[in-house]
């Protein structure tokens, strides 16, 4: 199922949330199979200004973090600011994710539970801001290096089922197609969006997982996206305020 211009909006319990400070991420961690992944050499963790700690993975020359970022600061130690506008589908009339043309994170459906799970969503403004939501010597990847990992696993009809968590705790049924033999253990953290209408909501959690790069295209930012209904990725572009996970890669 493909998010673009027409969001499906997602009916949560509101929970009011403030700045959030985990001392250490404790949340989900995806099953890989036994021997099938390698760590980066020297380097089976690396943790962030918040000290979460978030183990890596070998995917071919390319070392990546194995789950979503969730800092919520950058290297500076300035707080990125957390966007809890909108209600829990986003785009109430309280909404003001779309007006952002600077940096910010949000939480899908300002949900603590997704949190945990899914990680934050950032826009394009902080995944770019010179402090850095990466940790040190890491950075969030262009398009070129998305394309890198995608040709290393069959290109983007076949990287999909590859690069996504098993099972269907954590993503809709059928999964189809999901081995994680990668390692990578995507997991469908949702979007939310910069526009559509309405503008703002939230959508795609347990069914899509979005990544966001630093490449742009006019006035939008590219992605990748994984589906829980095939095998593919497919890339595409939305506006710089869209809301995305973002995974990092080392230097």
């Amino acid at each position: 199922m493909k998010y673009f211009l027409i969001p499906i909006l997602m009916l949560v319990s509101k929970i009011a949330l403030s700045q959030i400070m985990l001392p250490a991420y404790q949340g989900v961690v995806a099953k890989i199979p036994a021997g099938a992944v390698k760590s980066c050499p020297g380097l089976a963790t690396v943790t962030d200004v918040d000290n979460n700690s978030y183990n890596t993975v070998l995917i071919g020359t390319q070392c990546w973090m194995a789950s979503n970022l969730r800092v919520t600061k950058y290297n500076n130690g300035t707080l990125i600011p957390l966007d809890n506008s909108g209600g829990s589908t986003g785009d109430g009339s309280t909404e003001t994710w779309t007006a952002r043309t600077s940096g910010a994170l949000t939480v899908y459906a300002h949900s603590n539970g997704n949190l945990i799970t899914y990680g934050y969503l950032y826009n394009w403004y902080a995944a770019t801001d010179s402090r850095e939501i990466c940790p040190t010597g890491w950075h969030v990847p262009s398009d070129a290096e998305w394309t890198t990992l995608t040709t290393f696993l069959g290109g983007l009809t076949l990287a999909g089922g590859k690069m996504k968590s098993t099972g269907t705790t954590y993503w809709t049924s059928p999964n189809t197609g999901a081995d994680n033999s990668s390692g990578f253990s995507a997991l469908p953290g949702g979007i939310r969006f910069k526009g559509g209408n309405p503008p703002g909501a939230f959508a795609g959690i347990k069914n899509t997982a979005r990544f966001g790069s630093t490449t742009t295209s006019s006035t939008a930012a590219y992605f990748y996206q994984l589906d829980f209904d095939d095998i593919n990725v497919t890339q595409g572009t939305c506006g710089k305020s869209c809301g995305h996970s973002v995974r990092c890669l080392r230097d």
